[in-house]
């Protein structure tokens, strides 16, 4: 006798098979549902948690064909348990050096403008900077860059390395970075109006940074353009630092000047 099938769904209406997905951590992925887009957080027995560039937490089921990934229906499930594996490079790249400790602080010095510079520094070359042993100090603005690097006093053994935004001939920041002379400090930067811009579009999902009107507030005027909370940038700016991870989500223009400041700095 012939054995028939308990499913009578004709074949053309039986959905497709869709891939399997771990939710790792960092996997950015939406949920259909609600338009809710974020990176994977955490993933616990049935249900994912997922924060968006903002920093807002949603939860949700696991459930089958329940997500998008890069605009494909797929099903997350709960990455298999692995040993932690060691990474072998720092996040700017260098080869890490496992159970170093920090040396002690040099006489040596890293100035960069503002907050937000010294976080994405620390955040980036971190490692790298404590087994060298040095330390990243923030100035609020250049204005007074010549007397600060007066009374520093940088010499053969306290050498001053100062990271500056915007730093484009004709600018205002060129001409106080120029009348900074000393064969001991040096003054280099990058093209940007703010270390934001030096974070890459794609590594936070936009397509490129807006061009703020002359005279407005620039961070003020991209959170606008881009639908960001405009009220807080320090909160927005922790939302875009959480989407670094290593070098790879920042502009060359960037990367070059910081690796020489740290190589001037610890020069023999």
């Amino acid at each position: 006798m012939r054995q028939y099938s308990a499913d009578l769904t004709p074949p053309w209406k039986k959905p497709k098979p869709v891939p399997e997905i771990p939710a790792e951590p960092g996997l950015v992925v939406e949920e259909p549902g609600t338009g809710f887009c974020g990176a994977v957080i955490r993933c616990e027995a049935g249900t994912v948690t997922l924060e968006d560039r903002f920093g807002k937490h949603r939860v949700f089921p696991l459930e089958p064909r329940g997500f998008l990934l890069e605009g494909r229906v797929v099903t997350l499930v709960r990455p298999s348990a692995a040993a932690p594996v060691r990474p072998s490079r720092t996040a700017s790249g260098s080869v890490a050096v496992p159970g170093a400790r920090a040396r002690v602080a040099r006489a040596g010095r890293i100035y960069v403008e503002g907050r937000h510079d010294a976080e994405l520094v620390e955040k980036v070359w971190g490692d790298d900077l404590r087994i060298e042993g040095v330390v990243v100090e923030y100035l609020e603005g250049v204005d007074d860059l010549p007397a600060i690097v007066s009374e520093f006093a940088p010499g053969p053994d306290a050498r001053l390395g100062v990271l500056v935004d915007h730093l484009v001939p004709g600018s205002k920041e060129s001409r106080i970075a120029a009348s900074v002379t000393s064969e001991h400090a040096l003054v280099v930067g990058h093209p940007y109006i703010d270390i934001w811009e030096a974070v890459k579009p794609s590594s936070l999902g936009i397509e490129a940074w807006p061009r703020v009107p002359h005279g407005q507030d620039w961070k003020t005027g991209v959170c606008k353009a881009l639908g960001w909370p405009s009220d807080n940038t320090g909160a927005v700016w922790q939302a875009i630092l959480k989407r670094v991870g290593s070098y790879r989500d920042l502009e060359p223009e960037l990367l070059g000047r910081v690796e020489e400041l740290i190589d001037f700095v610890t020069a023999p």
